[in-house]
């Protein structure tokens, strides 16, 4: 019963979403005249776009805080009730064992891509609209290609992690967190907050791969990438992506991610202050996820 509007670059991608009865308006965030027109009328706007993978960290910069800036003076100027930003763990740190973020600490990012995220988070702050941030951890899901990456390694029978596996880790299940950010984008107590939005359950980066292993009914082995083995393996891919000009989602500076102790957000604030409650722990959302790849022909 909701209209939705949604700002898209390729029309092949978004045919599945005009074919659902949403309206697409074709630009990116570099575009004024399409964010004006996407904009136009919103009750909230939920700002989900941005890069995870950049040359260096200008183009961080210019593309998740200038193109969030973009965005944001659109949805100023057609008078939006909440605009929402979608961040990342990433721009808030890594977490102390046992210690799950709250989302109230001093951020401390530790790669380029993070940093950007919390200078997006930075430019929302000082919006002339009311507005809410959510920092996801790990999103997965139906129609997600990272986390299926595991999945195709899996079915060799073993799961690479880097350190030791014992990483403290929180996830969120994709129809979880949309719940989350619309539960958040009309709940008063939300205004002007920064939240985590993952489920409750903390696992550990060997315990990701083994459930991945569980649900496809395969027995998968840990392969621990020491760190020296692991940075060399980043420089190699970093390299390589100048050398042909391109941009890598596994830059050197993500050894700075890989090999915390903790990635774990803490998700009671935005729980108390929206009644949301997410639905999917790590072995049913894994499932369901494995029988959607699985349908869809992914795996």
């Amino acid at each position: 019963g909701t209209e939705v509007t949604a700002l898209a670059r390729s029309r092949a991608k978004a045919a599945e979403l005009s074919a659902a009865g949403v309206k697409v308006v074709y630009g990116d965030l570099d575009d004024r005249p399409a964010l004006e027109q996407a904009a136009q009328g919103q009750d909230q706007v939920y700002h989900v776009a941005g890069v995870v993978a950049a040359r260096n960290e200008e183009d961080f910069l210019r593309f998740n805080r200038d193109g969030t800036g973009n965005m944001l003076r659109a949805a100023e100027r057609s008078g939006v009730a909440r605009f929402v930003l979608v961040s990342s763990l990433a721009a808030a740190g890594p977490a102390a064992p046992g210690v799950p973020l709250s989302g109230t600490e001093e951020p401390r990012p530790v790669t380029a891509y993070g940093r950007s995220k919390l200078a997006a988070e930075q430019v929302v702050r000082s919006a002339q609209c009311p507005w809410t941030v959510i920092r996801p951890p790990m999103v997965y899901g139906p129609r997600d290609r990272e986390v299926l990456k595991i999945f195709r390694i899996a079915r060799l029978g073993f799961a690479p992690v880097f350190g030791d596996g014992r990483q403290e880790l929180s996830a969120v299940h994709a129809a979880d967190l949309a719940t989350a950010l619309m539960q958040a984008a009309v709940a008063p107590a939300a205004t002007g907050r920064i939240y985590h939005a993952s489920h409750p359950e903390i696992f550990s980066s060997a315990h990701l791969g083994r459930a991945i292993g569980t649900v496809m009914g395969r027995s998968v082995s840990t392969l621990t990438i020491p760190r020296r083995i692991g940075l060399a393996a980043l420089a190699t891919t970093e390299t390589f992506a100048r050398l042909t000009g391109g941009a890598t989602i596994l830059p050197t500076d993500k050894a700075n991610e890989f090999f915390q102790a903790a990635w774990t957000g803490d998700p009671s604030r935005l729980m108390q202050d929206t009644g949301w409650q997410p639905t999917y722990d790590l072995q049913r959302g894994l499932a369901q996820t494995y029988r959607w790849y699985r349908e869809a022909g992914w795996l």
